[in-house]
């Protein structure tokens, strides 16, 4: 339990909110630095209980999902454990354990869902944001990857990082403002 509250006290922190959704290299190094032992160990199988409740759940999906993006940015290894966190937090919504969180919890919860390549977990993450009113921010961010994966069947821009050949169609999308997250 005293992970669980170390991992999310962390993430949730005044000092680190700010910087979720914003490349630099210095956020990244405090997430090495505090997220990147404890990553390690759920990797390795340490945290299987914390799915059992709603904290746990919350706490092993930002390490699946957020904690990859910052460890390993610009390469595959940012997406490799995705499967893992869209299988909790699939685990979590069936379950309710979701609604026991705050609505700022529960949108990282269901980001696993956003960062899918399938456009049925796109539909289940808009529908699950949408029900979330602190930030309507939130939502329109949401139904633009479900609009991304909905045209291409995939984010164009993690092409290059995982080794997939861009189409013309992708390449002219790349170009345009904001076409990639």
């Amino acid at each position: 339990m005293k992970d669980i509250e170390a991992v999310l006290d962390f993430w949730f922190s005044e000092a680190v909110a700010p910087k979720w959704f914003v490349k630099d290299s210095g956020f990244d190094a405090e997430v090495k630095r505090f997220l990147g032992p404890r990553l390690r160990a759920a990797k390795a199988g340490a945290c299987g209980h914390w799915p059992a409740t709603a904290e746990g759940a919350l706490a092993l999906v930002l390490l699946f999902d957020q904690a990859p993006r910052n460890l390993f940015r610009d390469k595959a290894e940012a997406y490799a454990l995705d499967p893992r966190a869209r299988a909790i937090t699939r685990q979590a919504v069936a379950t309710g354990l979701d609604r026991r969180l705050s609505q700022q919890q529960r949108l990282f919860l269901y980001l696993p869902l956003e960062h899918s390549e399938d456009v049925p977990d796109q539909e289940l993450s808009v529908g699950l944001i949408g029900q979330l009113d602190e930030d309507p921010d939130w939502l329109v961010y949401a139904e633009r990857h479900r609009e991304i994966v909905q045209r291409f069947g995939r984010f164009p821009h993690r092409n290059g990082v995982l080794g997939r050949e861009s189409t013309g169609e992708e390449a002219a999308f790349l170009t345009q403002p904001n076409s990639s997250f």
